[in-house]
């Protein structure tokens, strides 16, 4: 899984404690077994320590199936009170044989440029 950020000033508000984020995941099936994306569970933390959860069926409205070896690719948002942050979660993931399992995204920073010194 791969997942980059980026700040996007046009559609932010910092005078309304408003910052807004765009980030694109890359899904990598890396298993022998075809699997697809059911739901996604993101946890949300900006600098001050408040945390948002959201849940949800697929991601941006849909639940791709990846066979082994394929990927996918998509890009949503957030919007934050504070000029940074970190996201973290899971996406809940079933194989062909029906069995479930989480995929884990591994916590990653949304921040304004030069602003992580």
């Amino acid at each position: 899984m791969q997942v980059k950020s980026q700040y996007l000033p046009e559609r932010s508000q910092p005078r309304r404690q408003q910052y807004v984020f765009a980030y694109t995941v890359t899904i990598h099936n890396e298993g022998a077994e075809t699997a697809q994306l059911r739901s996604r569970h993101w946890i949300i933390t900006d600098a001050d320590g408040n945390v948002q959860e959201v849940r949800g069926d697929g991601v941006v409205g849909e639940q791709p199936t990846l066979p082994p070896g394929k990927s996918f690719e998509y890009t949503s948002g957030c919007s934050l009170r504070t000029p940074r942050g970190t996201m973290e979660g899971t996406y809940q993931m079933v194989n062909d044989a029906g069995d479930r399992f989480d995929a884990r995204i591994a916590p990653f920073t949304l921040a304004l440029p030069h602003s992580l010194n």
